[in-house]
């Protein structure tokens, strides 16, 4: 039985790993008692008694526990922005294609993909791959999501009787342009260029929908041929491409929440395209997805534990 350990636990994204994991038969969960959840000796003492520890923390404490791991057989999934840009770490992304499956498997070092950065990438990366969009496309996306993705304080913001009321209206953010998820989105993409990122978070828990819109004319094909691509990639059972799947000519961005799926679309026409990834900002955009790479790791089924 393999012994798995969350540094983190008590924030939102360990939490739902949590939830994921304790009804597991073949893992063992490593607690420590509330009065030792900060204690640098215990943790130390978890994450190196783990066989994979998931790291739920800022960055600069994830740096400090992965230093604290002198057991070169414990791998870690870390749930935080500190390296996801690092060649060094698998990128926890499998459906993006056979390498990167194959290096979360040989690796004991994963980094989980930020939640708006998941739809981008599993977007932009397989066209570029397939040379269907030129690395240097200066691109545009925009993101919704929904409250949770902002952890426990905008929760608690949200979902107070006091709230505010301009929460209550979907609100940009991430206005000086130096969002944490773009270097990931520019790096594991292949393009040369960041792209301009408008973030939105508005009053519902849970979801996401990312949209990337470009011009027919910057694609090396048609809008055909990128479907055909999206398709021969995305076949499930955690990402699939659907074809035609709008609501009445609307698309919600809480179609897929409480579920660790993802659903990749293609609308528009011949001059003006839409590229959307609809999922769930704490599925396959966090907790979801680190179990994901947690199963492949372990070599078992990929969906174990998670809610399709």
């Amino acid at each position: 039985m393999k012994k798995i350990f969350i540094d983190g636990s008590a924030g939102t994204t360990g939490l739902q790993i949590f939830e994921r994991l304790e009804k597991r038969k073949d893992l063992e969960l490593v607690t420590l008692p509330e009065h030792l959840r900060k204690d640098i000796s215990a943790r130390k003492d978890a994450l190196n008694g783990a066989d994979i520890a998931f790291l739920c923390l800022p960055d600069d404490a994830s740096r400090e526990a992965v230093s604290l791991v002198e057991n070169p057989e414990v791998t870690i999934i870390d749930a935080s922005t500190a390296h996801r840009t690092l060649d060094s770490w698998a990128y926890g992304f499998a459906e993006l294609g056979k390498e990167f499956e194959e290096k979360i498997i040989n690796s004991n070092r994963i980094a989980n993909p930020g939640c708006h950065a998941s739809g981008f990438i599993a977007l932009v990366y397989p066209l570029i791959k397939n040379g269907l969009l030129a690395p240097d496309t200066l691109l545009s996306a925009h993101s919704v999501t929904g409250y949770s993705g902002g952890g426990k304080k905008m929760i608690a913001d949200y979902e107070s009787e006091d709230m505010d009321n301009l929460l209550g209206y979907p609100r940009q953010y991430g206005l000086t342009q130096t969002h944490k998820h773009l270097p990931e989105m520019t790096k594991i993409t292949g393009l040369t260029k960041t792209p301009v990122f408008c973030p939105i978070v508005a009053d519902f828990y849970s979801g996401m929908e990312v949209t990337v819109p470009v011009f027919s004319e910057w694609l090396n094909g048609d809008i055909n041929r990128v479907k055909e691509v999206y398709a021969d990639l995305y076949k499930g059972p955690i990402v699939s491409y659907k074809e035609n799947d709008s609501e009445s000519g609307f698309l919600s961005a809480g179609k897929l929440s409480g579920k660790d799926t993802m659903q990749i679309e293609v609308h528009g026409n011949n001059e003006r395209v839409l590229l959307v990834a609809r999922y769930d900002n704490l599925g396959k955009g966090a907790s979801g997805s680190a179990v994901e790479c947690m199963n492949i790791k372990l070599g078992v089924d990929k969906t174990s534990g998670l809610i399709l």
